[in-house]
């Protein structure tokens, strides 16, 4: 029957254009991956559906209210002064640190003028 075809040659529907892959091959492919299914960070903290127990609801707030508190040195040292976190990566300072370095010392001197201590 392929050899009457006007669409193409004999070549186009034999040998190897529609092998099958077997069976046994597929259910090993879906046993791999079956053990990368539940991946972290996968559940929303507000989704009605989710059935994680009340007591892991409290134990992950608990959780993120301690990593809250944990703050790097990095940002203790950008409230102190905006351009450090740059300059100690060998940076040069962004132009919105600047600004925001200099809106820091215009608000540090009026404090001062007012008798304000920071």
């Amino acid at each position: 029957m392929s050899g009457t075809s006007s669409v193409g040659g004999r070549g186009v529907y034999e040998a190897g254009d529609q092998r099958n892959v077997k069976d046994s091959e597929i259910n090993e492919a879906k046993q791999a991956d079956r053990y990368h299914e539940g991946q972290p960070n996968s559940h929303l903290a507000n989704d009605s559906k989710d059935e994680r127990s009340i007591a892991n609801k409290l134990a992950r707030e608990e959780k993120r209210e301690k990593e809250s508190e944990q703050v790097s040195q990095e940002a203790r040292d950008s409230q102190i002064d905006p351009t450090l976190p740059a300059k100690k990566h060998g940076n040069e300072p962004s132009k919105g640190a600047k600004i925001d370095a200099e809106i820091q010392q215009e608000e540090e001197e009026m404090l001062k003028k007012k008798g304000i201590k920071k």
